[in-house]
């Protein structure tokens, strides 16, 4: 469905059962199950699909190693639970969407003969709650094991390791899936759409004003009832039903930097497990790239936010600390910041001590609203906001929910569709082959047979993303703005903000083919592409 007839479709009467505000991992999350239980289902975003903080992860589906030692230490029963759920829904995305998430084998490295012992029992417990779901057991390595695992670590008064696993993934190209599942189950999903007000019926919420950001068209949107998704702009969207509703969400902001694949092990991540002021680091494999993050600071919530100078220098500095090789600011390929949203409590100040336990609030207008959270719970996390809605608003669905079970789009034929078949029929490159595979999973060969009308050169020498992928983007993908390709559906301006730069004329006429742009409009895009991506730099 192109963008026309969605936007035809928001204004349809009689009202939608349910109108989703937030197009990240909890409003993607939640138009995919409301719409599997065949509840008719409206999902919008003022932005692109995962623009925010759910583009801005660590790219880790894990428990939280970190939230598990507070549990011990402090006898926190909310932060057990948190990481047992937590765990047992890594088991599931791992299952369901096996393109996008893998397990990793990360290293936590040890300089005190101390730390061994509490940092293994920690890690066993991990593996114990994570039961049946595991994803392997966590064991002691030597110094000699150590560094040939991860051949950049300090050997100088390095004494142990211990290797255990969590799991990977691309988290935008998540959010698409997830949109691209709920399409499938007859949602309409439409990015670039922000809600102006909430409109009202005899004191009840009944729909929503919105605006089209593209054209700039405003008309309403008819549902039963509204559900409030908006990551760190979840109380912005209460207050547009309750002025005067108090806050309910704080935020954190995490920065992330972006080193050359020479800074880390291609298959292997490495946990620091503390820093000077108590935080963890992760370094990680990640599109051929070092992933390095990630910093946890009280934040201002604003769209867009940047990444702070002081914060590049702090990771840097503990890098440095456990590398054997010098690590500059001139080795840095891009930096990003996100914002993650976290359950306010009076009595914390330190929001790196906040559990990021979600939230589901019902105003008295019928506004729910749905707050905190992380990407691993996103399913249970809309599991429960679905059934809320459907006994708050007396819908009726055809079945319970059963999105513990069935792949998302990308994983129905994924064995028949591997890359074998991507380097036989197509002759790709080795690099390009993989990529295509773990992004797009069994849909892949529709890029690639795009690839075959002249578009299989590279954005960029230096990666594998290809021109076919702009097309099929802003086909079948929802992608509006360059931005929104070179940020999200591919990942080339999060690794190399410079190759980004360089590829974003190609991108716009590319789009500007496919999509019909005038030349002012190609004009607006190199504007706001360039000051997008001037922000991750």
């Amino acid at each position: 469905m192109d963008r026309p007839l969605r936007l035809a479709a928001l204004r349809q009467d009689p009202p939608f059962d349910l109108l989703i505000i937030g197009g990240g991992a909890t409003g993607c999350g939640l138009a995919v199950d409301a719409a599997s239980r065949g509840l008719k289902v409206a999902l919008i975003d003022k932005n692109d699909l995962a623009e925010g903080t759910s583009s801005r992860s660590t790219k880790l589906v894990h428990g939280g190693v970190r939230y598990l030692e507070m549990a011990v230490k402090k006898f926190d029963g909310a932060q057990y639970h948190l990481v047992r759920e937590a765990l047992h829904e890594r088991g599931i995305f791992l299952k369901i969407a096996p393109h996008l998430a893998h397990r990793l084998p990360l290293v936590t490295p040890l300089y005190k003969w101390s730390e061994v012992p509490y940092v293994f029992a920690g890690l066993l417990l991990y593996d114990l709650l994570a039961g049946r779901k595991g994803l392997g057991h966590s064991y002691l390595i030597g110094r000699k094991e150590a560094l040939r695992r991860f051949p950049m670590l300090k050997g100088e008064g390095l004494k142990a390791g211990v290797v255990y696993y969590d799991g990977q993934f691309n988290d935008a190209r998540m959010a698409v899936t997830l949109a691209l599942t709920a399409e499938k189950h007859s949602a309409i999903v439409a990015n670039h759409v922000e809600a102006l007000a909430l409109e009202k019926k005899d004191g009840t919420i009944c729909g929503a004003r919105v605006r089209d950001a593209i054209s700039g068209e405003e008309f309403s949107i008819k549902a039963r009832g509204v559900i409030n998704a908006a990551g760190p702009f979840v109380d912005r969207i209460r207050q547009m039903d309750e002025p005067a509703a108090a806050p309910i969400l704080k935020a954190a902001a995490g920065i992330h930097i972006v080193l050359g694949g020479r800074f880390v092990p291609p298959e292997t991540g490495m946990l620091i497990p503390k820093t000077e002021d108590g935080r963890v680091l992760f370094v990680l494999p990640w599109q051929g790239h070092a992933l390095i993050g990630t910093t946890d600071s009280p934040s201002e919530i604003v769209d867009h936010p940047q990444a702070k100078e002081e914060e590049i220098a702090y990771v840097l500095r503990h890098i440095n600390q456990y590398f054997d090789m010098s690590v500059t600011r001139d080795d840095v390929t891009s930096v990003w910041c996100g914002l993650r949203p976290l359950i306010q409590t009076d009595d914390i100040t330190n929001t790196a001590q906040l559990v990021r336990e979600h939230l589901i609030e019902m105003s008295p207008s019928g506004l729910l609203s749905m707050a905190g959270g992380k990407w691993t719970s996103y399913r249970k996390m809309a599991e429960e906001g679905v059934d809320r809605a459907i006994e708050a608003y007396g819908l009726k669905s055809r079945c319970a929910c059963r999105t513990e079970k069935f792949p998302l789009v990308g994983a129905d034929e994924l064995d028949r569709h591997g890359e074998n078949l991507l380097i036989r029929r197509y002759g790709f490159d080795a690099d390009v082959v993989h990529h295509l595979h773990h992004a797009y999973g069994d849909q892949a060969k529709k890029v690639a047979e795009i690839s075959r009308t002249g578009l299989a050169a590279r954005l960029h020498a230096g990666h594998p993303y290809i021109e076919a992928e702009v097309v099929y983007a802003a086909r079948h993908e929802f992608a509006e703005r360059a931005s929104d390709v070179l940020t999200r559906r591919t990942a080339l301006a999060l690794v190399d903000t410079a190759a980004a730069r360089s590829a974003l004329p190609r991108v716009i006429a590319l789009m500007a083919k496919e999509l019909g742009w005038s030349a002012e409009r190609c004009s607006e895009e190199w504007d706001a592409s360039m000051l997008r991506l001037n922000v991750a730099i």
